[in-house]
């Protein structure tokens, strides 16, 4: 029996190889795969440490820093939270501090909301309009601006101003929830002073807007006691209902 060729050797191993592969394959192609991917992880690790290195030191400070301070504020809310937690849990005791920390809350939307007066520190704008210039929407971003520095409670010529509060110009004056106030205006914030001050007082702010104005002219005054007394009656949402708190 003539015994195959060299040839025809090759073309059965080459027909059993893609048939089916053989272990020593199997354990080449693995070891390709995991070097391929340490090659691309390897990359990917030095294309992130050239742009952190690339970050100038004082950035990475700042950032490092700001981290910080979110984590301490973080610690500090936990351990309010945990301490009002223990008082609640006391018993007799704890039933007490519940009411005082419902109270306590009560105050806080009382004020909010404006059904509670307040007092505090704060600033007093004044705007002098002799001729009626000035607009509903510029009283209205005063007091935008006002929120935004941290106001937390609000008057507006003996009318209190909440999140729903309204105006709208008539004549002779702004008219704010319904009643009509007139000129000079008069708006008591609550909050802190300076910030307030400063909110008031940016280049192209209220003050400029207002003294643009003919005739008119506004004054803001700071004080370390101010009193915002004007309430405003609670109504009852027509349609909206408490909802159940769910648990993340």
């Amino acid at each position: 029996m003539t015994e195959p060729g060299p040839a025809v050797m090759w073309r059965r191993i080459g027909r059993a190889l893609l048939a089916r592969p053989g272990r020593g394959q199997v354990i080449a192609g693995l070891l390709c795969g995991v070097l391929a991917f340490a090659l691309v992880a390897q990359a990917q690790t030095t294309s992130g440490s050239s742009g952190v290195t690339a970050a100038r030191t004082q950035d990475l400070l700042t950032i490092l820093s700001d981290l910080q301070g979110r984590a301490d504020r973080l610690r500090g809310q936990v351990a309010d939270l945990q301490v009002t937690q223990a008082r609640l849990a006391g018993g007799s005791a704890g039933t007490t501090a519940a009411l005082a920390e419902a109270r306590r809350r009560a105050q806080t939307l009382g004020i909010l909301t404006g059904t509670v007066a307040a007092r505090g520190p704060g600033v007093v704008l004044t705007v002098a309009d002799p001729r009626g210039s000035v607009r509903a929407d510029v009283l209205l971003d005063a007091i935008e601006e006002l929120r935004d520095a941290g106001a937390e409670a609000l008057q507006l010529s003996g009318v209190r101003v909440v999140a729903s509060t309204s105006l709208v110009d008539v004549p002779g004056g702004v008219k704010v929830d319904g009643q009509t106030v007139r000129p000079p205006y008069r708006l008591v914030a609550i909050g802190e002073s300076r910030t307030l001050s400063s909110a008031l007082g940016i280049p192209g702010g209220v003050l400029d807007t207002v003294d643009s104005q003919s005739g008119a002219h506004a004054v803001v005054t700071t004080s370390p006691s101010l009193a915002v007394t004007a309430l405003r009656a609670l109504t009852t949402p027509r349609y909206a209902r408490p909802a159940p708190s769910q648990s993340p």
